[in-house]
């Protein structure tokens, strides 16, 4: 029996003691058991330094994180000093500035960093979701790969050295602007110029969707005067010295776009007047070498980001359930709580697991996906390198639309306080959830993407064989009829045709792609388990 109380003694503090206190890595036994299985021999170093860095990530980067957030700390604009001198300094808080520089501080892309290393700290580092560090961090990584292929000069050997070890203490960070005002996907059709002036390349043009605006040096797609084809260069935001005086190279910020979410990261129109630009790569591939290097580097990031958010907001909602009582019981003694949290968990789990098998993939391939279908390679490499391309492609539109189910299932465990920004991150993790469904590359495109690439191979792979590859293991029940309706709608569909049995082909592709790449974190997660007994 529940009597009248004015001074309702309810309290949320057991809760919030728990979540305060939970290290993202040394009390996360499943991460701890997906860290050991995939790094091998390396568990004892990777796994000593996940407990070092943890706890910085955990506390104080969360805590930042959850400031940054609160709308009065948005960045804004200050394009005029006192002086009509144009700056087009871009205002952050202070934490911003702190959390990042610790961040980058870790020189995630040093060659002393190992891979494995560097891809456990970017899983806890996106526990954290967006928070100006996201973003910044894995444009920077696909600068370097880029860099690293491609740099040939002193400055662009340079920008390099600054991006992976820092110069002086500084390590810098990148960014890339692709986009112009007619879309993002179609980068074949921008527009931006690259003029030569005598030794040197200068940009012309507006670029519309540039996120970490803020970064040192932004990977820049534009052609060159006279060609069709586009190129891609590495743009400084400041020439050497100029940074302190607020000189800009050969840009303006014409303004900071409102978005819905990853509000922390400024994304804006910009206007290029002539900028200092280096090429990277021939001029005539550049939209070969952007996709299959920068934004490949991207859309692991997707996969892994997301894993992340799935894993942090299933745990505060599983605890959540634990500790809530409501009708005289805590939630998880409802069946219904019970199943969605067990659904949760295992989204969250079976992403994690499949992020870090389609990372060991990626990182097994010798030269990365770069080189293209068609090659004179031997038929088992070319197959290996092609898995892994749509892998990355089928995990990038499958965990960012999961991630953000997941978010919304999660705040429902919530109820009313899912969506109190001062009582959970979970609205701001929705948020930048949705965000990442359309970054590099909108659902539709690569699902396209992936269609035309099983068209262009099945000469030497099949659409059945592919299927089976990427779902070694798997027993004939399972893997048949994916085989059969791959093969279907692979040979005998083109997805451009406009009528209504190509709309309706379409959707049993759309659905077709989620549920293989479902049943391949399906068997990552069943290779972990299996490999931890």
């Amino acid at each position: 029996m529940t009597l009248p109380d004015r001074n309702n003694p309810y309290s949320f503090d057991e809760f919030l003691k728990w979540r305060d206190n939970f290290d993202y890595y040394a009390d996360d036994p499943f991460l701890q058991k997906v860290v050991k299985y995939f790094t091998g021999d390396q568990w004892t170093s990777i796994d000593a330094e996940a407990r070092k860095i943890s706890p910085k990530v955990s506390y104080r980067w969360r805590d930042m994180a959850e400031i940054i957030a609160q709308p009065q700390k948005h960045p804004f604009m200050q394009h005029f000093d006192g002086h009509n001198h144009r700056i087009d300094r871009i205002v952050r808080p202070h934490e911003i500035e702190v959390m990042e520089k610790e961040v980058f501080g870790e020189r995630l892309f040093s060659d002393k960093t190992p891979a494995w290393l560097r891809l456990v700290k970017m899983y806890l580092i996106y526990q954290n979701s967006e928070a100006c560090t996201s973003c910044p961090v894995t444009c920077t990584e696909g600068l370097v790969m880029l860099l690293e292929q491609f740099a040939d000069s002193f400055e662009t050997r340079q920008i390099l050295q600054h991006c992976k070890d820092g110069i002086d203490g500084d390590v810098a960070i990148g960014a890339q602007y692709l986009s112009e005002i007619h879309g993002g996907s179609d980068v074949p059709a921008n527009l931006v110029e690259a003029v030569k002036e005598g030794n040197q390349w200068r940009l012309y043009g507006k670029k519309f969707f540039c996120s970490a605006t803020h970064a040192d040096y932004a990977v820049v797609t534009a052609k060159p005067t006279g060609s069709e084809k586009v190129a891609v260069f590495v743009v400084p935001s400041w020439m050497p010295g100029n940074k302190a005086k607020e000189i800009r190279n050969g840009v303006t910020i014409d303004r900071i776009k409102w978005k819905m979410g990853t509000s922390e990261l400024t994304t804006a129109e910009l206007t290029y007047q002539g900028a200092i630009a280096y090429p990277l790569g021939p001029l005539d591939r550049g939209v070969a070498n952007v996709t299959a290097i920068v934004l490949t580097a991207s859309r692991l990031t997707v996969g892994l980001s997301g894993a992340a958010g799935m894993a942090r907001a299933v745990r505060e909602a599983k605890k959540y359930s634990e500790l809530r009582e409501a009708f005289g019981l805590n939630l998880n003694r409802f069946p219904m709580v019970t199943g969605q949290i067990r659904r949760l968990e295992h989204a969250a789990q079976r992403s994690t697991a499949a992020a870090f098998k389609v990372y060991r993939e990626f990182q097994g391939l010798q030269g990365g996906i770069q080189k293209g279908l068609d090659t004179d390679e031997p038929i088992a490499t070319k197959r290996a390198r092609f898995i892994v391309r749509e892998l990355v492609m089928l995990q990038k539109i499958t965990v960012s639309w999961d991630a953000t189910d997941i978010c919304r299932a999660a705040m429902s465990i919530f109820g009313g306080h899912g969506v109190m920004e001062d009582f959970s991150f979970l609205p701001r993790l929705y948020r930048d959830s949705a965000i990442n469904e359309l970054w590099e590359g909108p659902r539709n495109v690569l699902l396209s993407q992936i269609h035309r690439d099983l068209q262009r191979v099945r000469e030497w792979f099949s659409p059945s064989e592919f299927v089976r590859q990427i779902l070694t293991g798997a027993s004939d029940s399972l893997v048949d009829p994916f085989a059969s309706e791959m093969k279907d709608l692979v040979e005998n569909y083109n997805l451009l045709e406009m009528n209504e049995e190509t709309i309706t082909a379409c959707e049993r592709w759309d659905t077709l792609c989620h549920r293989l790449f479902h049943a391949y974190q399906d068997l990552a997660l069943q290779e972990v388990e299996a490999g931890s007994n």
